[in-house]
């Protein structure tokens, strides 16, 4: 009896102490990634839980402001894991939005993220847990925005700019053109000295398919946590009648031009490279999608200076072979076989011509891009960029700055080229417009240096510059 009483106890000290220990085991570890300070509009709970295998018997998650709790999770029972994000094993996550768009009782002012979670131990006959709180600022006051230059004339396909001044001075804005964006970016870029860190320039467009009589452009800005503000400023459309055009393709045009795109283009693939009108068909369709999205990539290597000075300059003796927005119907053997809108000019002078840059700037692509073959692109900041196709040659490399009327190379019939010319088309925020108001000195002028010089509190801008580097 005596010896039976004796096991008796050691085993209820030892359970004794396994429960003690146990209580000391390791809660789940919580950590709030996000918010980290701010909530508005728009917030990301994300919570990041540390447990082995896995594991919760319990997990909350409340927010708390003006003293009033507002339940957004309570999860309880051997499954609740299962409702969680697994993120490996021994990790879950839990997100979800926040934001006023989502909780529409959120009050500016402070709130407060409370999240628990426990997990079981000793074989599911005990649970530690965990408490995390964090305070954050629930902003929903949106910025300031209003214009400060005059007289905005926008030509159909084609630019313009605005001056503008934010409040505060980070948070994003600039200029909205339908369901578009065009970034606005500080005036001392713009050569503008003393310029207050509000002000703002903004090089927009509207663009060829864009109607002009419905779309609305205006002033946007917006703070990191969605509150936005948007401001109407004047401004008046030109509409433009763009021409229509007929292609006439046949078999020798495809044979250039087809085998030396697919094979240039080893990341593009057709199904049947020897039906040669297919093929083109897919590469004047889908890879020119392709390319223009390329294009638009490399809006990102913008600069936020001016690096341009005057008007940009026409390749020099140099015929008009196709226009801006052609709207282009291509036929075979007689039919119809697909229809596009050509977004450049084809200047033609020479064989083999010197393609000189059309103003100083910098160079983000040199190299082959598919329908356009040998191509070079450059920025000249502030979201404005010029291309330059069909080349033979290319004399410069991404990277390099050049000047006005420096060499890049010759021109040629590369990519979808009929003949030896020169694509040659501008873009703004990646998106073609039309190189008639860059080519201008007047329209330079009136819309791009004036402003700059009216905005200019000591008047640093000059007429014969649209800034430097």
């Amino acid at each position: 009896m005596g010896k039976l009483l004796a096991i008796l106890v050691v085993l209820l000290v030892a359970a004794g102490a396994a429960w003690h220990f146990a209580g000391k085991a390791d809660p789940p570890v919580i950590e709030i990634v996000q918010p980290t300070s701010l909530v508005g509009a728009i917030g990301e709970l994300d919570v990041d839980i540390a447990t082995p295998g896995g594991t919760l018997t319990a997990f909350d998650v409340v927010l708390q402001q003006g003293g009033e709790p507002l339940p957004l999770v309570a999860l309880a029972g051997p499954d609740t894991a299962a409702d969680l994000e697994r993120r490996g094993e021994n990790r879950l996550r839990y997100a979800r939005s926040i934001g006023r768009n989502d909780i529409p009782s959120l009050q500016a002012g402070p709130l407060t993220i409370v999240v628990s979670a426990t997990r079981p131990v000793l074989f599911g006959l005990r649970e530690v847990s965990s408490t995390v709180t964090r305070t954050v600022e629930v902003r929903l006051t949106p910025p300031v925005i209003g214009v400060a230059s005059r007289f905005h004339y926008v030509n159909h396909g084609g630019s313009e700019m605005v001056v503008y001044r934010v409040q505060p001075a980070d948070v994003e804005s600039g200029v909205r053109v339908g369901d578009l964006e065009y970034p606005g970016y500080p005036a001392a870029g713009a050569g503008i000295e003393g310029a207050d860190p509000g002000l703002r320039v903004a090089f927009f467009a509207l663009l060829w398919d864009q109607d002009p009589r419905t779309t609305p452009i205006g002033l946007f800005a917006r703070d990191a946590v969605g509150n936005e503000a948007r401001a109407s400023f004047d401004y008046r459309v030109f509409p433009k009648t763009f021409r229509q055009s007929r292609i006439t393709l046949n078999d020798r045009f495809l044979q250039k031009v087809v085998p030396e795109i697919l094979y240039n283009s080893p990341q593009f693939t057709v199904e049947d490279p020897s039906n040669l009108l297919e093929s083109y068909l897919r590469i004047n369709g889908d890879l020119r999608r392709i390319n223009n999205a390329t294009i638009a990539e490399l809006a990102n290597a913008t600069v936020p200076e001016i690096l341009w000075q005057g008007p940009f300059q026409q390749l020099v003796n140099t015929a008009v072979e196709a226009g801006f927005a052609d709207q282009r119907t291509y036929v075979y053997e007689g039919r119809e076989v697909d229809r596009q809108v050509h977004l450049g000019f084809d200047l033609a002078s020479t064989t083999n011509a010197p393609v000189l840059a059309a103003n100083s700037g910098r160079v983000v692509h040199a190299g082959w891009l598919g329908i356009y073959g040998n191509c070079v692109i450059l920025d000249h900041g502030m979201g404005l960029q010029s291309l330059y196709a069909h080349l033979s040659r290319i004399d410069v490399a991404a990277g390099d700055e050049v000047g006005k009327a420096q060499p890049l190379g010759l021109s040629g019939e590369s990519g979808l080229a009929g003949g030896d010319h020169l694509h040659f088309t501008m873009l703004l925020a990646g998106r073609a417009v039309t190189p008639i108001d860059w080519w201008s000195r007047q329209w330079v002028e009136d819309r791009v240096l004036r402003k700059l010089r009216e905005a200019s509190p000591a008047q640093a801008v000059q007429p014969a510059s649209a800034g430097g580097r």
